[in-house]
């Protein structure tokens, strides 16, 4: 079974991807890494946020071949008081705000929705989707990918571990996104640099997403043990 893992930035696959043989990419921001596990060949890219960025790392993954099952993971913000910084949830649903489409990933029994959207949320935005939606969690990809791998007919599972609560003030990051899906990082470190007020939000940010990154390893590592698509997206566990 070949298996494309799709997310947007290095730090979310960087505990799950070490000792994988790095791909060469011609493309700036993109990276892709593969490996062999258990006779299934593992793809993992990742080209940036957002959908352009999405689509982007889709292509890279399928290029070494037709996918047999997608998964889309990294960070996502949280929406509820329930769910829990630097841990990692299994959405049962994926809802695109931009175009209202909805991806039923379970049997409808559980509810664990998670909502794309074309920018960072703030906690005003976070506040509204929850409100709105009802949902748990908050992307900028996960939509797209479902997308693409509902036109292919290829089974989807989405791994999203919460980098900052539903309450989390940060600085607005979607002005230091270029048009890639990179984050500017000279800029929004200068422009962060004259605001204290967001230095212990920040580092709390950092912490979280480690903590994340390191949660959603773990839990696609469990998966890929038995690739049980139907029970993980029924039940929300591994």
């Amino acid at each position: 079974m070949r298996v494309g893992i799709i997310a947007a930035l290095p730090g979310e696959l960087k505990p799950l991807v070490r000792g994988w043989e790095k791909q060469p990419s011609a493309t700036r921001g993109l990276s892709v890494w593969k490996t062999t596990r258990n006779g299934d060949e593992l793809i993992a890219a990742c080209g940036g946020m957002g959908s352009a960025a999405a689509m982007r790392s889709f292509a890279a993954a399928e290029q070494l071949g037709a996918l047999d099952l997608v998964l889309s993971v990294g960070w996502a913000g949280g929406l509820d008081m329930s769910v829990r910084a630097g841990h990692c949830y299994i959405p049962s649903e994926v809802i695109d705000v931009q175009t209202g489409e909805r991806y039923q990933l379970g049997d409808g029994k559980r509810s664990q929705p998670l909502v794309t959207i074309p920018n960072v949320a703030d906690v005003q935005e976070k506040q509204r989707l929850w409100q709105s939606y009802g949902a748990d969690l908050v992307d900028m990809e996960a939509a797209t990918v479902a997308r693409l791998a509902q036109m292919r007919g290829i089974p989807l599972c989405c791994f999203k571990a919460v980098s900052d609560n539903y309450d989390a003030r940060l600085p607005d990051l979607g002005g230091f996104i270029d048009e890639r899906g990179q984050m500017r990082m000279v800029q929004f470190l200068g422009h962060v640099a004259l605001r204290p007020w967001f230095w212990r939000p920040l580092m709390r940010l950092g912490r979280n997403s480690r903590l994340a990154a390191q949660a959603i390893a773990e839990k696609v590592q469990q998966f890929l043990l038995e690739k049980n698509i139907e029970r993980t997206n029924r039940t929300g566990a591994v």
